[in-house]
């Protein structure tokens, strides 16, 4: 995978309350996410660390197994909102599950311009707070060259009309927060791009 994450604070802001994770979990296996602490500044970021080590350190479990920990981890703190993905390269799968609007598609390149092969199924809560019962992830194909692209609230919605699909991850991911990040929140992106598997 060629990935890469931007992000900013929210304008007057010291401290990010988005995170993002990409851990590389044995060669077959990888995992992406954006963690939105609730709201902005210190509290947080705390909250959204605190999930992003948590992460870091159990990354091999599925991914109800992720959130349930996350949430255990989180409770006391300002909670928050999340979406992961993990991607089985033997397989060909990403599995992805959200709580909260932090979204996530899988787009290729299409004849007209950007094609949303899939978008992850998001239900309300709050991770840390109160969240659904945890279900089994869902499961879609990944194919080279697709790309995936997960985005908290601080970014518009609008975020996928003009992707450039000639351009690094790096530069899809900065062209994302430049052009579409919310002067009234935090913004976190991450862009990652399936290369295929070499022999």
């Amino acid at each position: 995978m060629e990935w890469a994450t931007a992000g900013r604070s929210r304008p007057g802001e010291s401290q990010c309350g988005d995170q993002a994770v990409a851990v590389d979990v044995d060669g077959d296996v990888a995992l992406f996410g954006v963690l939105d602490g609730l709201g902005h500044g210190p509290a947080a970021a705390t909250a959204a660390l605190a999930a992003a080590d948590a992460l870091t350190g159990a990354r091999g479990e599925r991914l109800e197994v992720l959130i349930a920990l996350c949430h255990r981890v989180l409770i006391g703190t300002r909670g928050a909102a999340m979406t992961l993905a993990q991607i089985s390269f033997p397989t060909g799968k990403l599995s992805w599950a959200g709580i909260g609007n932090v979204t996530a598609n899988l787009v290729a390149k299409g004849v007209s311009g950007v094609q949303v092969r899939s978008s992850a199924r998001l239900v309300g809560g709050i991770v840390g707070y109160r969240i659904p019962e945890t279900r089994p992830a869902q499961v879609v194909s990944i194919r080279t060259g697709d790309l995936l692209v997960i985005a908290s609230d601080g970014i518009t919605k609008d975020h996928l009309d003009h992707i450039d699909f000639a351009a690094s991850a790096a530069d899809i991911a900065e062209q994302i927060l430049s052009k579409h990040s919310k002067e009234t929140d935090d913004a976190m992106v991450l862009a990652a791009r399936h290369r295929g598997i070499s022999l």
